[in-house]
């Protein structure tokens, strides 16, 4: 055997066995994101730990990449579930999901109190569309990060895309209404309340964002003194409420309270409710200034202040 064909052969065995290696890993790293998979309901750091293991057994996986992500968002470390992502897009670019969390994560650590993050989020939500253009949310949390950078028109324009491309996500709606509201468009504010509430069935996980949508009905109805119209956002406001919203019965019963002519009994038992609820409990001083009114209105209506 010549000198070149034992050169040759040594380099096709350290092939083979780079190869070999890699292969051992992969599966290795597979069995350990398996392991992760399992613990993952109830160890979340456990969890995390046999992710992490894995990534750096096969730092190519971005689906390994993506569980770790998740197991980070259930924690609600938004910091390491925005760099994990950063991560996952590099090796996997046409993913829009990877964007799309890493906006959200990015998103939140701003809500948390790093509003400069809002800034970071918009570069992988507008990477979100690109890749994928019918993903709703990216528009959503684009529109989000968009009004918190002072770009009005910017969320104004996503806000409405991500109604646009899924109409049948109740939390989509309040924020468009409300910055219209905020502009003064209280025409096409309505327009987007009345949709939303005809379109979004009631229910447990409906309720709370419906609430919102009749709240903003009853704002665009005060601004233009429509009384009438006050009181049946505020009816159906009190028909989704249930027991988190006690200022519900506060805004109802005071709206009743100065309608020409007053409907004295209705405004005395709402506000009644609303101290009864509000007044004597933990949040009294959240609510003092409702709490002084409510008594205020119930003597002047000819009811008993308890």
């Amino acid at each position: 055997m010549n000198l070149a064909s034992v050169s040759k052969a040594t380099f096709l065995g350290a092939v083979i066995l780079a190869a070999s290696a890699c292969s051992r890993d992969h599966i290795e790293a597979i069995n350990l994101a398996n392991e992760g998979d399992q613990a993952i309901k109830v160890n979340t750091e456990g969890a995390i730990a046999k992710y992490e293991q894995a990534i750096q057994l096969d730092p190519t996986n971005h689906k390994i990449m993506w569980k770790l992500s998740k197991a980070y968002e259930k924690k609600e470390d938004w910091d390491k579930m925005a760099s994990t992502l950063s991560r996952a897009a590099q090796v996997a670019p046409t993913f829009a999901n990877y964007y799309y969390k890493r906006g959200y994560a990015l998103v939140k650590m701003a809500e948390a109190g790093n509003p400069d993050k809002y800034e970071e989020a918009k570069e992988p939500l507008k990477k979100c569309v690109e890749k994928d253009p019918g993903m709703a949310e990216c528009y959503h949390f684009l529109g989000e990060a968009s009004l918190w950078t002072n770009d009005e028109q910017g969320a104004l324009d996503n806000y409405t895309k991500a109604i646009e491309h899924d109409s049948m996500t109740p939390y989509f709606y309040p924020p468009l209404a409300e910055l219209l509201i905020t502009m003064r468009f209280y025409k096409e504010a309505e327009g987007v309340l009345k949709e939303g509430t005809r379109i979004i069935p009631p229910g447990e996980k409906n309720n709370n964002h419906l609430y919102g949508m009749y709240v903003l009905r009853f704002q665009v109805a005060q601004a233009s003194n429509d009384k009438a119209s006050m009181v049946a956002a505020m009816e159906k406001a009190e028909e989704v409420a249930g027991d988190s919203h006690p200022e519900i019965s506060f805004n109802l019963g005071s709206t009743y309270a100065v309608m020409e002519p007053p409907q004295k009994e209705k405004a005395v038992r709402l506000l009644s409710s609303f101290v009864k609820r509000a007044c004597r409990s933990a949040q009294a001083t959240k609510y003092k200034e409702q709490c002084e009114t409510s008594n205020t209105l119930i003597q002047k209506l000819g009811g008993k202040v308890n």
